[in-house]
């Protein structure tokens, strides 16, 4: 078996747990909209609901730090996304080690090809996953958003089953991406970048959803949303900027122009100017709130455009369909 085969059978078992995480997420998403209690076993460490006397009073006890005692009333404030469920952990489990196993992955390709390892479409989709997971693992260990993970996770579903429809032999760059250095820069900042985004883009789809006045038991609370969105922009927005920095002075090296109203271009400095005025508009009187989360969404729908323009649109950023 050579080290080429080894990390396709990699990725393939990232597929695979992607594909159980995916679902596992949705049916914690779907439990706790449904049944509306969650009640975990000890063994698992998680949540554990009862009831006493004539029903009067209800106390939920949570592992860690998280701990809640309410009334019926008051019992849509403990049911959130926070809430563990022995689904949810085991689906957060299967997300981690799905990063690992795209990440072993992508590690054996690099060092086959001795560059980052996203030279052609089908290494960038699953850098483009990897890079969603990492965003989505990461926020979702200080915010509890697990109720609005299958939203990423699906994006990065889709990006792995399309990386699977394409070839995945190892070929020479062209001449214009021969730069190893900076292809594995520039293309590493467009990979984080855009899976922050998509997770932002889940926090916006998840305050569209509850709304301000936090109707949805199961979601996170708004503000919680809002800053999960907020904080994910506030990371991915400047590695986006240095990723059109770089990409300009690679143009003029490549083709001696630093910029020409090429598709990839355009759409990246039009995704870029959505998220600034998301930035600006956030904090502004009357579009704080729904405004700026259908700002996120329309900036996502820009970044999946600026991913597959290319497949429509001709330009310079056309070869490999990156």
């Amino acid at each position: 078996m050579t080290p080429a085969d080894v990390s396709l059978y990699l990725f393939y078992a990232g597929v695979i747990t992607l594909a159980i995480s995916f679902l596992l997420h949705v049916g914690h998403t779907t439990y706790l909209a449904v049944a509306g209690s969650v009640a975990v076993g000890s063994r698992y460490g998680g949540l554990a609901a009862s009831t006493s006397g004539s029903g009067s009073s209800t106390t939920v006890t949570l592992t860690g730090p998280e701990r809640y005692s309410a009334a019926p009333r008051d019992r849509s404030r403990t049911l959130r996304a926070g809430m563990r469920t022995q689904v949810g952990e085991i689906a957060g489990a299967f997300s981690w080690l799905s990063l690992l196993l795209i990440g072993a992955s992508m590690v054996i390709r690099a060092l086959i090809v001795g560059r980052g390892p996203w030279g052609n479409m089908y290494e960038f989709s699953i850098a483009f996953a990897f890079g969603i997971l990492v965003g989505h693992n990461i926020l979702g260990r200080r915010y509890a958003i697990r109720s609005i993970g299958f939203l990423a996770l699906g994006v990065a579903l889709f990006l792995v089953g399309y990386a699977l429809t394409l070839p995945s032999d190892i070929e020479p760059l062209v001449p214009a991406l021969d730069n190893a250095p900076l292809l594995t820069v520039h293309v590493a900042m467009a990979m984080i970048s855009y899976g922050i985004f998509a997770t932002s883009f889940a926090a916006a789809v998840g305050y569209l959803i509850q709304g301000p006045s936090d109707r949805v038991r199961w979601l996170p609370s708004h503000k919680t949303l809002d800053e999960v969105a907020y904080r994910a922009v506030i990371i991915g927005f400047p590695i986006f900027a240095t990723l059109i920095i770089l990409g300009s002075w690679w143009a003029s090296i490549a083709w001696g122009r630093y910029w020409g109203w090429d598709p990839k271009e355009t759409s990246a400095l039009v995704t870029w100017l959505i998220y600034a005025v998301y930035l600006h508009a956030r904090n502004q009187r009357g579009w704080a709130g729904r405004p700026s989360a259908l700002i996120l969404v329309v900036g996502f729908g820009a970044v999946l455009f600026t991913y597959f323009g290319n497949l429509f649109f001709s330009g310079l950023h056309s070869y490999s369909g990156l």
